[in-house]
C-alpha cells in the first residue's frame, strides 16, 4: 500500500481510469463553456454598441450564448451523476483495501493501538478521500480553467492585462502553498487527537461493565472532557491559523479586482477598448475573484483531509510484520508434524520469550503445554498459526516451511480453541459455521451437540438464531468457550491447537467436556497450553515451559515420577482442590 498521500490518492484514481479521465474531460468543458458565455456577451454588447439596430448579426452571438448556456447545464449534469459513482465507490474501495491490509498486521500490532482508533481511522480517511475527490472535481478544477480561460480571453483584448492577472494569480498562489506546508503539522495533530480521542470513547464504552463495577463514570467523563479538550485546542490552532491566510486572500483579491476595472474603464475613457471589454473584463475579474475564493477554501480543506489521510498512512499503512512471501504457495496438509528448530522469538520492546528452540511433535501425537504464566505458552501456540513470526529458526507443519506459505491456506489446516474467547456480534448460527461457512444445519447441530452447546443454545430467545452480542458479552464465559470448541469441531482440522481451552468452565463442565474433546483429538495433532493440569492428564506427552525454555518432557506418569516442576505444580493444585 502506497505510504505518501499523494500516491495512496493516484493509485485510486488509476484504478478508474476512465472514469476519472471522462470526469476531467466534463468539468474542463463545462468550464471552458462558462467562458466562452462571458466572451459571447461582450459579442452581443460590442453589436448593440454598434449602433446598427437593422443588423440581424446580434442573434448570431445571442444563439451562441443560449447554447453555451444549455452545454454548460448538460456537461455539469453529467458530470455530477459520473462523479457521484466514481466517488462513492472509490470510498468503498479504500475502506475494503485498509481493512484488508489492516488485517495483516501482527497481533502485537493490535495490541498496541486501540480498536476503536483504527476503525475510526480507516472510515475517516475514506470519508476524507471522498472529499478530496469531490472538492478537486468540483471546486479546484473550475477555478483553474476559468483562470487559464481568462488569460486567454484578456490577451485578445489587452495581452498587458493576461500578464497582469498571471502574476497576481502567481504571487496569491505562491504565498497559500507556502502558507498550507506551515499549517500541515497543526493539521495532522489535530487528526491525530481526533482518532485517538474517538478511540479512547470506544474503548470506555466496550468495558462498560467495568466503568460500573467500580463507580468510575464520573472520572471517566472528566477524562474524556480532558480528551475532548485537547482535540478541541488541536482544532482551533488549524482552524485560526487558516483564516489568516483567507483574509491575505481576499485582501489581494480586492486589490486585483480593483486595478483591472479601473484599467479597464481607463483605456475605455481613452478609445483604446470597446465597451464589450469593461464589460468582459468585469465579469472575468468578479468569476476569478469569488472562483479564487472557493479555490483558496477548497485547498484549505483538502490540507486538512491530506493531514487525516497522511495520520493514517503513518498508523496503518505500515508494512506487515508477518507477510506472505513473494512466491508464496497455498499449503498442503499432511499427518500434522510440527517441528521447531532453533527458534529465537523476542517482542518488540526486547523481552525475549525463546532462544534456540528444538521441538518435534509427532503426527497425531497429544502435546500438553504447561508452565508458569509468562514462560512462552501461548507464544508457542501463536507462533505456530503464524500470528508472528520468530526472528530466527524456523517452524515446520509436515515438513513445510510455515513461513513459505499463504497465512490462510496455513491456518485452513489448524484449528484453535484460543484463551480469550470471543464473538462476533452476530447469530449463534453464523459464529459457530465461521471456521467453516460451508457446514450443513445438522453438522452445526451435531458439533454443538457434542461440545455441550445445543441445550442451552435453544434455551436462547431465538435459539441458534439468537445475536449473541459484542464480542459474545449476552453469553457467560463457560457457554462462549463451549461455542468456540463447537466451532473447532466443525472446522475439523488435521491439527488442533488448544490455549486453556477449558479454563472458564466448572469442574463438572469440565469433564463432559474432556469427552467431547477425547472424540476431537482422535487422529489429531494437538498442542494444548493448559493451567489446569487435569486437562492434560491423558495426554500422551507433556513438556513443561520456564522462561521459554523446556525443562521437562515426557508422559504425564514419567514427569511425576521425577518429582519436577511438574510434580510441584500437580501436587499444588490437588492440595488446592481438596481445599474446602
Amino acid at each position: 500500500m502506497p505510504v505518501r498521500p499523494l500516491a495512496f490518492l493516484w493509485h485510486y484514481v488509476r484504478r478508474r481510469p476512465a472514469a476519472f479521465g471522462g470526469l476531467l474531460l466534463l468539468i474542463v468543458s463545462a468550464a471552458a463553456c462558462s467562458v466562452g458565455v462571458q466572451y459571447g456577451m461582450k459579442l452581443i454588447v460590442d453589436t448593440m454598441a454598434g449602433n446598427d439596430r437593422a443588423s440581424r448579426e446580434i442573434w448570431r452571438w445571442l444563439g451562441l450564448f443560449i447554447v453555451l448556456i444549455a452545454t454548460e447545464s448538460v456537461l455539469w449534469r453529467l458530470s455530477g451523476w459520473l462523479g457521484c459513482v466514481t466517488v462513492v465507490n472509490t470510498g468503498v474501495d479504500v475502506r475494503l483495501d485498509l481493512f484488508r491490509h489492516l488485517c495483516g498486521h501482527s497481533l502485537d500490532y493490535f495490541s498496541r493501538h486501540l480498536a476503536g482508533s483504527l476503525g475510526n481511522r480507516i472510515t475517516a480517511t475514506a470519508g476524507a478521500t471522498g472529499a478530496i475527490f469531490g472538492t478537486g472535481i468540483w471546486k479546484i478544477l473550475p477555478p483553474c480553467v476559468d483562470f487559464v480561460g481568462a488569460v486567454v480571453v484578456l490577451c485578445t483584448v489587452d495581452g498587458r492585462m493576461a500578464a497582469t492577472l498571471i502574476a497576481f494569480v502567481a504571487l496569491i498562489a505562491a504565498f497559500m502553498y507556502g502558507f498550507g506546508r506551515r499549517a500541515r503539522p497543526l493539521q495532522q495533530e489535530f487528526a491525530e487527537r481526533a482518532s485517538t480521542v474517538g478511540g479512547e470513547l470506544v474503548d470506555v464504552v466496550g468495558n462498560i461493565f467495568t466503568v460500573m463495577a467500580f463507580s468510575a463514570r464520573e472520572r471517566e467523563y472528566w477524562r474524556l472532557a480532558a480528551a475532548f479538550g485537547q482535540e478541541a485546542r488541536a482544532q482551533r490552532r488549524s482552524w485560526l491559523y487558516l483564516e489568516k491566510a483567507r483574509a491575505f486572500h481576499d485582501l489581494c483579491l480586492w486589490l486585483m479586482a480593483g486595478s483591472m476595472l479601473i484599467w479597464a474603464v481607463e483605456a475605455w475613457r481613452a478609445g483604446q477598448g470597446a465597451a464589450g471589454d469593461v464589460v468582459l473584463i468585469s465579469a472575468m475579474t468578479f468569476r476569478i475573484l469569488h472562483g479564487s475564493r472557493d479555490l483558496a477554501l477548497s485547498l484549505v480543506d483538502v490540507s486538512q483531509h491530506f493531514g487525516v489521510i497522511a495520520e493514517m498512512l503513518r498508523v496503518v499503512a505500515r508494512p506487515h510484520d508477518v507477510a506472505d512471501r513473494a512466491q508464496a504457495k497455498a499449503f498442503v496438509p499432511g499427518a500434522g508434524e510440527i517441528a521447531f528448530r532453533g527458534v529465537r522469538f523476542a517482542y518488540d520492546d526486547g523481552s525475549a520469550v525463546f532462544d534456540r528452540l528444538d521441538l518435534l511433535v509427532p503426527p497425531g501425537q497429544r502435546l500438553g503445554v504447561v508452565g508458569p504464566s509468562g514462560a512462552g505458552k501461548s507464544t508457542l501456540v501463536r507462533l505456530i498459526v503464524r500470528v508472528m513470526d520468530p526472528q530466527a529458526g524456523c517452524i515446520t507443519l509436515d515438513g513445510t516451511d510455515i513461513s513459505q506459505v499463504k497465512q490462510d491456506s496455513l491456518r485452513d489446516a489448524i484449528g484453535v480453541v484460543p484463551q480469550d474467547i470471543t464473538l462476533l456480534h452476530r447469530s449463534v448460527m453464523e459464529n459457530l459455521r465461521y471456521g467453516r461457512p460451508s457446514a450443513t444445519d445438522e453438522e452445526v447441530f451435531g458439533a454443538a451437540r457434542d461440545a455441550l452447546c445445543d441445550s442451552f443454545i435453544r434455551a436462547l430467545p431465538q435459539g441458534y438464531d439468537t445475536i449473541v452480542g459484542e464480542r459474545g458479552a449476552r453469553l457467560s464465559g463457560g457457554q462462549r468457550q463451549r461455542i468456540s470448541i463447537a466451532r473447532a469441531m466443525l472446522k475439523n482440522a488435521p491439527v488442533l491447537l488448544l490455549d486453556e481451552a477449558t479454563s472458564a468452565l466448572d469442574s463438572r463442565s469440565e469433564a463432559m467436556i474432556q469427552a467431547a474433546l477425547s472424540r476431537l483429538m482422535h487422529g489429531r495433532t494437538v498442542v494444548a497450553v493448559a493451567h489446569r493440569l487435569s486437562t492434560v492428564a491423558g495426554f500422551d506427552r507433556i513438556i513443561v515451559l520456564v522462561d521459554g525454555k523446556i525443562v521437562e518432557d515426557g508422559t504425564p506418569e514419567a514427569l511425576i515420577a521425577i518429582k519436577g516442576v511438574y510434580a510441584s505444580l500437580w501436587r499444588l493444585q490437588a492440595e488446592g482442590e481438596e481445599t474446602p
